[in-house]
């Protein structure tokens, strides 16, 4: 059993730090799979969201070698999608999904955010009946280098907003992440909009696992975990939630005071 370095709570949220990235994912995994095989024993369905980034990596690879989890029975989200890219293009978030995660697994249901909607306003109101009908029992996120969660960077995020999932416009350090991260070759090659599930609509799901490892989220995760509670890091939300969990590697946890 894999074992975090360190765990502490700070407000609502546990923290838990492990020595890498693959322990990381790990560790997150299998406290995942645990709740998954929970609530399938409890309901005939599950609804879940996924997040699609290289942080995720890990996690994802761990996650879906964890036995005895009926996939059937659960139904799959995920958090964000850009707009404006073509619908085989390699840095869609839904073509992330199927290739570390969708395909490998034998899903009850799969619903994608559609980028290449032709009314992105149409598609926002699809995906927010389809998260009213099927409520989230759990959420897999990962925090931006400027402290978003899903696509609400700090411009635009709002720890109240009235919808559910809605379109945004990205702002430029969250694009350059995008570039740092390798999925661009420059920052004039990242859209510019999005779609994505607001703070209320991630905060909604039952359980919270939010996995964020690396040196480039070093500063984003302290701001996260002792930073005041504001929409400047809309991470922070996550401290007021009832069952969320930040899991982060020695690299990610390098400034933190405990």
């Amino acid at each position: 059993m894999i074992k975090p370095e360190r765990a502490f709570q700070v407000d609502k949220m546990m923290v838990e730090v492990y020595k890498d990235r693959p322990a990381m994912g790990l560790g997150a995994a299998k406290a995942a799979a645990d709740k998954i095989r929970e609530l399938l024993s409890q309901k005939p369905m599950i609804n879940v969201a996924f997040a699609a980034a290289p942080s995720q990596n890990e996690f994802l690879e761990a996650l879906i070698k964890e036995p005895g989890i009926d996939w059937q029975k659960v139904r799959a989200f995920h958090l964000d999608e850009y707009l404006g890219l073509a619908s085989d293009a390699p840095q869609r978030f839904a073509v992330f999904l199927d290739e570390n995660i969708f395909s490998k697994l034998n899903l009850g249901e799969i619903h994608y955010l559609k980028g290449d909607a032709e009314s992105p306003e149409a598609e926002a109101q699809r995906y927010t009946e389809l998260l009213k009908r099927y409520p989230l029992d759990i959420a897999f996120i990962g925090i931006g280098e400027n402290g978003h969660i899903a696509f609400n960077d700090p411009p635009v995020a709002d720890f109240d907003d009235p919808h559910w999932v809605k379109i945004v416009e990205l702002d430029e350090i969250c694009r350059m992440q995008q570039v740092n991260d390798g999925c661009f070759p420059t920052i004039d090659d990242v859209p510019k909009t999005a779609l994505t599930l607001t703070i209320p609509a991630v905060m909604s799901a039952d359980t919270i696992y939010c996995m964020v490892p690396g040196p480039t989220k070093t500063a984003a995760v302290k701001e996260t975990v002792e930073g005041e509670i504001s929409t400047s890091c809309p991470a922070t939300i996550l401290r007021r939630h009832d069952a969320a969990i930040l899991y982060v590697d020695r690299d990610a946890a390098a400034t933190l005071s405990k």
